[in-house]
């Protein structure tokens, strides 16, 4: 076969990098900058909301509130509960003819606290905790961890709580069992060696001073978080606490190349659903919306997360203020569920179809289905759903590549696409190449986060 005909028919894949301009990395990286400075400011899903909402409102965005009239241009956001939040920018077309969907989740595997959490045993005082998503266990002990989240003391009064999280600030850990004591440790499988009731965070071991307190240790403890927040014992049973690592966010690699961070999936699909619709906001003639949602991790439930009927809620408001049927609407839209897929890592290669698996520089990766053992879970999307973002990727000049999570049968994984699917929305997920998915640290390519960037934006103008 000659090469000419050879450049006909075969597909290739390509490192991103070999067609990479100098003003393309230039812009790389100084997304990525700003990427990074997201993550270091949204380790929870109401840090997430908080800092996105500052992002949004310095770029004109207003809170909407229903029967407000709108035109085309206008930017918007509605936040839920604090833990979720939604944007749009009006296009010139009536939402008659649907919407472009970016939607992308906020929260990340990790470590909740128990609703009684703090205990005193052979004096020293921990938090216990159960975990949130799909963690390896034994990646969370020893390892610096950082408390965040709320507390609604009695009275009503909110407490936003951070520890761990500047400069000079006391870190918390779990303690791992010393490898001179570890041979039964070491003979049983990975997944039991640490177990999910072994996972109390160690937060002190100074007794409060009085002799005639019991539970001096934990007292103390509780003295200290008084003095600072407020806070009583009972207070932990109004509280949303979690435990995440506290490794800052770095580059990765001598050719800083990459970016290593807790918290990536799905933060990196957010950043780049959120920052698309920034860079396509004034040019829309379809209305684009940003759903950034939290509960992906534990199946989509729940107020706050993408089985919730606040998303139908916002967009009904928008289509009655426009005399549109929300069903209506939502036929004719489109979603681009962005959301990470696993890398090829040559560690584990025996995991993965090659031929089939994402690869880091490759630029974003677009999943057909998700899923597992028969694509259980998976919306499917259709040839007509993947020749759309096909072309529009390449009208736009993405890079792009095709993946699947893992050889079947190894495992699996889903997404919202299947709950945006299921409201009659033609959807495909999309998103960067992770490795080390759900670990402490995740790493992905700065290249894939700018074309993933890119592909929202494509998506949006769409």
């Amino acid at each position: 076969m000659s090469a000419k005909r050879s450049d006909a028919l075969l597909h290739k894949r390509e490192n991103g990098y070999r067609s990479l301009s100098a003003e393309e990395k230039a812009a790389m990286n100084a997304y990525c900058e700003d990427y990074k400075t997201f993550l270091d400011k949204s380790r929870t899903e109401r840090e997430a909301v908080r800092y996105t909402v500052q992002l949004a409102e310095a770029r004109g965005y207003r809170p909407y509130h229903r029967g407000e009239a709108l035109k085309p241009g206008d930017k918007i956001y509605r936040v839920n509960r604090d833990k979720a939040i939604m944007l749009a920018v009006m296009g010139s077309e009536s939402l008659d003819k649907g919407v472009n969907i970016g939607a992308a989740h906020i929260d990340a595997p990790r470590l909740d606290l128990k609703p009684n959490p703090l205990i005193e045993d052979s004096e020293f005082a921990l938090l216990k905790t159960h975990y949130y998503g799909g963690i390896r266990k034994y990646h969370w002990v020893s390892i610096p961890l950082s408390l965040r989240g709320v507390v609604v003391k009695r009275d009503g009064t909110k407490v936003d709580v951070v520890i761990g999280g500047e400069p000079g600030d006391p870190l918390l850990t779990i303690p791992d069992l010393l490898p001179h004591l570890a041979d039964k440790q070491a003979k049983e499988p990975l997944w039991q060696a640490i177990k999910g009731e072994d996972l109390n965070i160690l937060v002190g071991s100074e007794p409060y001073p009085d002799p005639d307190e019991k539970d001096a240790v934990k007292l103390m403890v509780l003295d200290i978080l008084n003095q600072k927040y407020g806070m009583v014992e009972e207070d932990f049973l109004s509280a949303e606490l979690c435990a995440v690592p506290a490794y800052p966010v770095a580059d990765v690699g001598l050719d800083r190349s990459m970016i290593g961070s807790y918290g990536q999936d799905d933060r990196v699909c957010s950043f780049a659903a959120l920052q698309g619709l920034f860079d396509a906001e004034e040019t829309l003639k379809r209305t684009g919306v940003c759903m950034l949602v939290d509960k992906e991790e534990i199946g989509s439930v729940g107020i706050s997360g993408m089985q919730s009927r606040a998303f139908e809620y916002f967009m009904e408001i928008l289509c009655d203020g426009q005399g549109v049927k929300l069903s209506h609407c939502f036929a004719k839209s489109f979603c681009l569920s962005a959301d990470v897929s696993n890398a090829f890592d040559p560690n584990f290669a025996e995991t993965c179809d090659r031929r089939n698996n994402s690869m880091l520089n490759y630029g974003v990766s677009i999943c057909k289905y998700t899923g597992s053992r028969g694509k259980g879970g998976a919306s499917d999307a259709s040839a007509e759903a993947m020749q759309h973002v096909r072309s529009t990727l390449d009208a736009a000049g993405v890079k792009w590549q095709i993946a699947t999570l893992g050889k079947v049968d190894q495992g699996g994984g889903g997404t919202v696409a299947a709950y945006m699917a299921n409201r009659n929305i033609v959807t495909v997920d999309a998103g960067v190449p992770v490795l080390c998915m759900h670990a402490p640290l995740e790493i992905v390519s700065k290249l894939d986060c700018y074309e993933t960037m890119k592909a929202c934006k494509a998506i949006y103008l769409a």
